[in-house]
């Protein structure tokens, strides 16, 4: 079950998404807001996958929102869900997941749930044992990193920037296309915003809400989401 968190500054319209929401049997709510402010302290003490946010509340703008619960260490999913669809461009901008427009209509909510979904659980294969190599254009050039030197990505405004045992290399490419080159590899995603190696790890931190926070071999710590954390089990056997 997912678990939506709804920022809407008008009750009904909160009620209705609501509503739809549970009817597709998949989200359970994980709480509500009709502000920024509210949101914002609700969801530091919330165990959220999803927030749905209307693009504009009274004096208040649900991009503010956005901007806000990205620098979680491990933020929710966003979707906006809105009267007002020519913010859709800078919406996906944010990397939000989907854009709904009101009035809601039960088979898009159905959808976009469906959608997020199959987003946050992945479906990542066994790893083997034979290691490859990923080649990435950097500064005019293609750089050739052998998947065990390679420690973890991570997405970043947009962009993906990698990194190996002795350098780190900022690429255009999204996090995803970089996912997609490394089929059958010790490479795995742990978070939204992460791929980590996992023969990289060195430590593994129990941290808030039963996830953990992965010691790479350079000292870096990456989060695991609570969607992600039956990989780590799967593949480490914790």
């Amino acid at each position: 079950m997912l678990k939506a968190f709804v920022v809407d500054d008008e009750a009904p319209a909160r009620d209705e998404l609501i509503y739809l929401l549970k009817k597709t049997g998949q989200v359970e709510l994980a709480g509500e807001a009709g502000s920024v402010k509210e949101a914002l302290a609700k969801l530091k003490e919330t165990e959220a996958d999803i927030v749905f946010a209307d693009m504009m509340l009274t004096n208040e703008h649900g991009i503010d929102l956005v901007k806000e619960i990205s620098r979680y260490p491990q933020h929710p999913a966003v979707v906006f869900a809105t009267a007002y669809d020519e913010y859709a461009v800078k919406a996906f901008e944010l990397n939000a997941a989907d854009y709904i427009l009101k009035p809601f209509e039960e088979k898009r909510v159905a959808q976009t749930v469906a959608k997020v979904k199959k987003m946050l659980e992945g479906d990542r294969p066994a790893v083997p044992k034979n290691p490859g190599k990923l080649a990435v254009t950097t500064d005019e050039r293609i750089v050739i990193i052998p998947v065990e030197k390679l420690l973890y990505a991570e997405s970043v405004d947009g962009r993906t920037v990698i990194a190996t045992d002795d350098k780190k290399y900022t690429i255009t490419e999204s996090l995803v296309n970089v996912e997609k080159k490394l089929p059958s590899t010790s490479i795995a995603r742990v978070h939204r915003a992460y791929l980590v190696n996992l023969d990289g790890i060195v430590e593994i931190r129990p941290w808030f809400h039963s996830t953990y926070n992965l010691i790479m071999r350079d000292g870096a710590k990456i989060p695991v989401s609570r969607t992600y954390k039956h990989v780590l089990k799967q593949f480490i056997r914790i």
